[in-house]
């Protein structure tokens, strides 16, 4: 029965201590605004962490996403892609959708839409 009982309370700790772990992780917001052909965010300098990516779609095509990669990497090799970035679904004409958490390290990245036909802008994380 002490077996039983400690399982028990072993159990609820572990799960305690991971819902707590998610509460201290602070997930912060990168908004980006597509119109045709361009990001409205030139250049985003933002610092480690873990982010959301909201992309909002105003009149740039009728479909957009998001595509992020590391710096010096192939945009167009989707292996290169960092695939938590991408929008849940394709972002239509005036609506704004958002990625999954990407935990950013220090370093430089490159961020573009394929499908607006943006250039790849930079994001660097300090």
């Amino acid at each position: 029965m002490k077996n039983l009982v400690l399982g028990v309370f072993l159990v609820a700790f572990t799960l305690i201590s991971g819902a707590q772990d998610k509460m201290m992780k602070s997930v912060k917001t990168i908004s980006l605004e597509q119109t045709s052909g361009e990001f409205t965010q030139k250049a985003l300098t933002v610092s480690e962490g873990t982010y959301v990516f909201n992309v909002t779609n105003t009149n740039a095509a009728p479909e957009v996403g998001l595509v992020l990669i590391e710096a010096g990497k192939d945009g167009k090799d989707a292996k290169n892609h960092i695939a938590n970035a991408y929008v849940s679904q394709m972002v239509k004409h005036g609506a704004t959708e958002s990625s999954k958490e990407v935990t950013l390290t220090k370093g430089t990245y490159k961020y573009f839409c394929p499908f607006n036909k943006t250039p790849q802008y930079t994001l660097v994380v300090e």
